[in-house]
């Protein structure tokens, strides 16, 4: 036998080091070639290492959460070697050699033989107890003890879990009898049988259970990134935006709007008034270098949308958003956001923004106070859209009032140019032709 060793390919990009977020295999196990043994993350892009050979996994060189530099040893397999030898746990028993094929001779004549006494009759196996003999099992003095370890969840079909929840009995509790320790329609009837000191669980319990969760992968590149933000001086603006009229053209459009087109909602006209806004105030649309002194201005609005994701939270970008008429931006929006949700977001799709939207839809709440995306210095939070009673002069009327939650790095942008900036934003937005007005 052979012994191959696998190491942490080089990503590209200059990439010294990746963290190890998944294993897919453990030491023991046979691979196949092109088999995924793990997965590393590096600036949020996560790269699957499949295996080059087929062998038995010996060695596992990092844990969940290390990072491991580019060309160290993460995995030893037992391959075969040049004898072509397959891996121990793929090993087959020679097969057996056939007859030869070779007359049989003739059988001698000889006395028929005594007939053998009859074999005895094995036992028959041991049938699964029946209801009565569990209930006797469940009525034993060790039945009132802990069933199973804390943390481990019981079995049991949907039936006996909604019987249970019904009757305000914990399942933790109740022994199982049947296969792998399921709890059965009978298991409870015997619960049931002890009284009700037995059958019902405590309304109001202590539990001592602690769980160790390692934070790793993107959740812990999260974790340093606010960290970073952290020593951001922040300042929060926020106010109120009559969005009335855009609801009702964002409505007529979306009525209008071609089959290959993207539905529209708030955020593409959110980010045509970015664009506006920050042509303006070009330092807001930068990057602060704090060790250099240096503010980068950009004049391509490249707009990060704060996305929730099956990992966590990851800002895809919409790059060159003052290129992007409302119709562009809408999709544009819709696919890096669908990219990053299903993991296929390429690196420079995650990377490069300028200044970020975040928005939690529907659950936005009344106020946020949005964290900067470092080293941008300025991010605009939506809030959700609610009807409101307005005074108009003469009478109060419903309108569709939203707020704006905006945070500034005070380094950068003093308290004025953040409220002519969301000043700015509210006028287009409670006014959405002059979105389209160019000049």
């Amino acid at each position: 036998m052979a012994e191959h060793v696998i190491r942490l390919p080089d990503v590209g990009e200059g990439v010294a080091e990746a963290e190890l977020v998944e294993w897919h295999v453990k030491v023991g196990d046979i691979v196949r070639e092109d088999s995924l043994l793990g997965a590393v993350m590096t600036d949020k892009a996560t790269v699957e290492i499949p295996s080059p050979v087929e062998g038995e996994v010996l060695w596992l060189g990092a844990n969940v959460g290390d990072v491991v530099a580019v060309g160290s040893e993460i995995v030893r397999l037992r391959v075969a070697g040049e004898d072509g030898e397959a891996p121990a746990k793929e090993r087959e028993p020679p097969p057996r050699p056939a007859a030869e094929a070779k007359p049989a001779p003739a059988p001698a004549k000889t006395p028929p033989p005594k007939p053998e006494p009859p074999a005895p009759t094995p036992a028959p196996a041991a049938a699964p107890p029946a209801p009565a003999d569990r209930r006797a099992q469940a009525a034993s003095p060790s039945f009132g003890r802990a069933p199973r370890p804390a943390g481990e969840k019981p079995l049991a079909a949907p039936a006996v879990r909604l019987r249970a929840r019904e009757a305000g009995i914990d399942l933790r509790q109740v022994p199982g009898t049947g296969p792998g320790g399921r709890i059965t329609h009978e298991d409870l009837d015997a619960f049931f049988a002890r009284g009700p000191g037995g059958a019902r669980a405590p309304a109001l319990q202590p539990r001592t259970e602690v769980e160790d969760v390692k934070i790793v992968g993107l959740r812990r590149r999260i974790a340093e990134k606010m960290a970073v933000a952290r020593q951001i001086p922040h300042i929060t603006y926020v106010e109120e935006v009559d969005v009335t009229t855009l609801e009702e053209l964002r409505a007529s459009l979306n009525r209008q709007k071609r089959q290959d087109q993207t539905k529209l909602t708030l955020l593409p006209f959110l980010m045509r008034a970015m664009v506006r806004a920050v042509a303006e105030q070009p330092h807001l649309n930068a990057l602060f270098d704090e060790e250099a002194g240096v503010l980068h201005q950009h004049a391509g609005v490249h707009i990060g949308i704060a996305t929730q994701t099956p990992s966590g939270l990851m800002v895809p970008v919409v790059r060159h958003a003052e290129a992007l008429d409302l119709w562009g931006a809408a999709a544009e929006l819709a696919r890096v956001a669908e990219a990053a949700r299903t993991g296929m977001a390429a690196r420079d799709e995650l990377t490069g923004s300028t200044i970020t939207i975040t928005s939690l839809g529907a659950m936005g709440g009344v106020v946020t106070t949005p964290i900067i995306n470092h080293p941008e210095v300025a991010i605009v939070g939506v809030n959700k859209i609610m009807v409101r009673p307005v005074w108009d002069g003469s009478g109060f009327v419903p309108r569709k009032m939203m707020n704006l939650s905006s945070s500034f790095d005070h380094r950068i942008v003093d308290g004025w140019d953040a409220a002519v900036f969301v000043q700015r934003i509210k006028t287009l937005l409670e006014t959405p032709a002059l979105i389209f007005i160019e000049g």
